[in-house]
């Protein structure tokens, strides 16, 4: 069976613990006085777990996420889905649909940082050795750090918690709230064990990685200054040091070697062939695919084995509900699935799903440009049309459909072998001659709480959140070298180049990492965000199966990217109760999306 292993076991015993909803509801939250709990390793490890299952929590409803927002807001992927799925095409648009539309991903970030400032407060008083109480520590310190980052990247400054607090918590200033995540992760990153760990939790290098994100991120978005105006200036003139909250300063030096140190002693590494990486090259499907037949690929998971490029993933199992656990299954791959419930046969080894987040054609176009031959590009993304039999239009009803799905996030099916002919017969009136998910063979039919062969909560393989290609290229970034970008081109079979170029380095991340979440941010921090937004106007898609063009909405991506620098409406609820006041960009109906037509 798929494992996941800070979930299974010690969430169990936490889950009627951890009771907060949001962040006007967030005492009480543990029976247990921080005073004598956690005594010991494993009491620590259960209460990481909670800390960690927040990850899977968000997962429940997926297109609240940063992540989801990431990938449909930038240039490379347009909103997609059917013309009642208005949020995905919202989101892509800059644009609102419904009341409180991100509210549960406020609400279970915010969660997520009560538990980790739970433990922070609790772990001076147990009684863990020096190097458990450093690892458990920094542990924490990365966890709430990232939920802050995704909180103050989706929205903008949000309230800084660093304590559990009952209390109506408000924003203070926003480099206040940034130099906390910088300092939680720079701390994690120099205090944590040398060690890389292979289990699931975070590792030393890992916050070292996370570290360089939040810096590039925060010193080039805001090396303006914090105005609407400051953050969508063409200008790009990033910060070389940073104040924290403890009175320190973080210097653009002391990134690079904590960077430095993860690129040459963490033991993370990339794996030889970039096909590898996707869930496309498994072992029950790819002699099946023409893209990867014959071509002596294994799958990085393949049978659990441990990704030795993957720093940071969200794990998933078998155990997904719908009553409680939907967030145990890989919810993004299902709504990055083929949309129209069509024969498996048709569109193998893709499986179904909602049809968001369709590959943006000028990304394409641009790739072919810049870097022809790139191998990277046939193994990011699938042109529909050399699928065996895909039929455009999903349910008569496809939004924004274009030539491309993209194969990193992607479900992906496998042929009925007959290795558990019982459950999945290959003859008769009941034969399965696909399987909608691969995993229902990989990891077997039994143990499945909703059932096998369920395309919707079968979808279990990682969604990796941060991989050593990224590290070598913010390494390049930082020191401005061609070293960590050579090596990521060395794998993708490309010729080095000779000197390093702001331009070079972005376009390296671009194909290097499309799809993975990092995009948005990268053209927001680099202030080019509004030009390449502009680009995706015009663009050829399918409405309804018909050829058409994306066509500005509420101004066109341009305008309201620079009505509110990419941040997301603040949810109602929050600004109701007087935790937050409603974001610049946010506060008329000229932001509320009405639908494609």
């Amino acid at each position: 069976m798929k494992r996941i292993s800070y979930i299974i076991g010690s969430l169990l015993m936490i889950a009627g613990t951890f009771t907060s909803c949001d962040i006007n509801n967030i005492q009480n939250m543990t029976d247990l006085s921080t005073e004598n709990f956690p005594a010991k390793s494993s009491d620590a490890t259960a209460v990481l777990a909670g800390i960690y299952e927040n990850l899977n929590a968000v997962m429940a409803n997926p297109q609240e996420s940063f992540l989801y927002y990431s990938d449909l807001a930038s240039d490379d992927q347009l909103g997609g889905g059917g013309v009642n799925d208005k949020m995905m095409q919202a989101l892509d648009l800059i644009c609102n649909y419904n009341a409180d539309m991100t509210k549960d991903f406020w609400s279970q970030r915010y969660q997520g940082i009560n538990r980790a400032n739970t433990l922070i407060a609790s772990i001076p008083n147990t009684k863990l050795d020096g190097e458990n109480k450093a690892q458990v520590m920094g542990e924490a310190l990365f966890l709430r750090a990232f939920y802050h980052y995704e909180l103050a990247s989706m929205y903008g400054n949000v309230p800084l918690m660093t304590a559990p607090s009952g209390e109506t918590v408000t924003p203070g200033d926003v480099k206040v709230l940034w130099g906390q995540i910088l300092q939680d992760l720079y701390t994690a990153a120099t205090t944590m064990p040398k060690q890389r760990l292979t289990n699931g939790h975070i590792d030393r290098y890992t916050a070292s990685a996370m570290l360089g994100r939040a810096w590039l991120f925060y010193t080039g978005f805001y090396g303006n200054g914090t105005t609407i105006a400051d953050l969508t200036s063409t200008t790009y003139k990033p910060l070389t040091e940073v104040a924290l909250p403890n009175g320190n300063t973080l210097t653009k030096a002391q990134v690079i070697a904590c960077i430095d140190e993860c690129v040459n002693s963490s033991g993370y590494s990339l794996v030889p062939d970039f096909r590898n990486l996707w869930a496309y090259s498994n072992r029950n499907t790819k002699e099946d695919y023409e893209y990867t037949k014959g071509k002596g690929l294994k799958w990085v998971e393949d049978d659990n084995a441990v990704n030795p490029e993957s720093m940071f993933a969200i794990k998933f199992n078998k155990r997904a509900d719908w009553a409680t656990t939907i967030g145990y299954a890989n919810g993004l791959a299902l709504h990055f699935g083929v949309r129209g419930g069509q024969d498996l046969a048709n569109t193998f080894p893709f499986g179904q799903g909602w049809g968001a987040g369709s590959v943006a054609p000028n990304l394409v176009d641009d790739w072919n440009s810049a870097e022809p031959g790139d191998k990277r590009l046939e193994a990011s993304i699938q042109d529909v049309n050399k699928l065996p039999n895909y039929a455009k239009g999903g349910w008569a009803d496809f939004v924004q459909e274009t030539d491309y799905y993209e194969k990193k996030q992607s479900p992906v099916s496998a042929k009925n072998d007959g290795t558990y002919e019982e459950a999945f017969p290959t003859t008769g009136s009941n034969a399965v001659p696909y399987l909608s998910c691969f995993e229902s063979l990989m990891y077997g039919p039994s143990n499945w709480i909703q059932g096998n062969n369920n395309f919707q909560l079968g979808n279990i393989h990682d969604i990796v959140l941060i991989r050593f290609a990224d590290v070598l290229l913010m390494q390049s970034e930082l020191k401005e070298d061609v070293a960590g970008i050579n090596k990521v081109r060395a794998r993708a079979g490309l010729s080095p180049i000779g000197a390093y170029s702001l331009k070079a380095l972005q376009n390296e991340r671009r194909w290097e990492l499309a799809f993975e979440g990092t995009r948005w941010n990268d053209i927001r921090r680099w202030h080019i965000a509004a030009q390449m937004l502009s680009r995706q106007l015009n663009q050829p898609i399918y409405y309804c199966g018909a050829s058409d063009k994306n066509v500005a909405h509420n101004g066109g991506y341009e305008a309201r990217y620079k009505a509110t620098a990419g941040f997301q409406k603040m949810p109602e609820s929050q600004v109701s109760l007087g935790s937050v006041t409603q974001n610049e960009g946010w506060t008329d109906n000229t932001s509320e999306y009405q639908g494609w037509k």
